[in-house]
């Protein structure tokens, strides 16, 4: 089991700011910021849900090749409005919300890239009915 996840950006604020828009639609928070001094080497912020953060961007040179982060969520209208505030944010569109068959038949995802190129997406496994 994962316990927790993070990408290395470029601009922290600017991904700070990202993130707390594109993951507001899917209950995810801003819960935590330790800065370098802290760490003794790098700014980090901390987002998640119920006082748990379990995604965490640091400041540094960005991964690459840049990685794939993917949040799930229970219904399929937190991936439309996702996709909207990642969008709305600053982010690049990388496949709208829809199903992706290949996958299996109720898999409903939307992907975009964040400011440094990660492919960050946000999928349900629920049928439409859910």
């Amino acid at each position: 089991m994962i316990d927790h996840t993070g990408v290395i950006v470029s601009d922290f604020a600017k991904s700070k700011a990202f993130y707390a828009a594109a993951l507001a639609p899917i209950g995810y928070t801003l819960i935590m910021e330790v800065p370098a001094a802290v760490t003794g080497h790098t700014d980090v912020a901390g987002f998640g849900e119920n006082g748990k953060p379990d995604f965490w961007i640091s400041r540094g040179t960005p991964n690459q090749p840049p990685i794939h982060v993917a949040f799930r969520v229970g219904q399929r209208a937190p991936v439309d409005a996702f996709h909207g505030a990642a969008l709305g944010a600053g982010g690049r569109d990388n496949g709208g919300p829809g199903i992706r068959a290949h996958f299996h038949p109720d898999y409903y995802g939307a992907f975009v890239l964040d400011p440094d190129g990660h492919n960050i997406e946000v999928v349900c496994h629920a049928p439409a009915d859910a």
